[in-house]
């Protein structure tokens, strides 16, 4: 049985229907949008692989493609059509989290806005490889000779979302079942 204001699993009736979805829509377009103009500043002002220093021994502005999955995994590896699978890979992940969101309660507002943070970063990768063929990088953090993968706002926008996600079904165990 549903929470009250929240659909019913597999009832069909769409998220589009509780309180503060369009809040939710806007969140996502924020992050499209923000993902995309500080590309879009990074392929004007960086040339490929060009490097600039903010924080010193810590955090540079670098422009690289990743023409692979998160994080650059798969990104050295060679594979036929590689561009056309990365892309339907990550079509095919959008379309899951966006049915996974319609199922999605008002009671779960951790979920909701973790699903919108999640389906605009991924939009804006997704735009990316549509348009280009791989997703523009640049946020590059480096400490004592150790480097993290190099990201962007879509990245850091779906990281935060999944962590939402954990937060509310593990942490808060608000998808656990309780014995009767």
């Amino acid at each position: 049985m549903p929470a009250e204001g929240g659909p019913a699993a597999g009832s069909g009736e769409p998220l589009a229907s509780g309180p503060g979805t369009a809040l939710l829509g806007t969140l996502a377009v924020v992050v499209i949008a923000l993902d995309q103009v500080t590309k879009a500043l990074v392929r004007m002002r960086l040339a490929l692989h060009e490097s600039v220093e903010i924080v010193p021994g810590l955090l540079d502005f670098t422009h690289v493609h990743n023409t692979g999955a998160a994080f650059g995994f798969l990104n050295s590896v060679d594979i036929p059509m590689k561009p056309v699978l990365m892309t339907a890979i990550a079509l095919a992940a959008l379309v899951a989290i966006g049915l996974f969101a319609m199922r999605t309660g008002t009671d779960e507002p951790l979920t909701r806005v973790g699903l919108a943070l999640v389906c605009g970063g991924a939009t804006g990768n997704l735009i990316d490889r549509v348009t280009a063929g791989h997703v523009v990088d640049f946020v590059d953090v480096h400490w004592m000779g150790w480097h993290f993968w190099t990201f962007n706002v879509a990245d850091s926008a779906i990281t935060v979302g999944a962590c939402l996600l954990i937060l509310e079904m593990v942490v808060l165990n608000r998808h656990v079942s309780t014995p009767v």
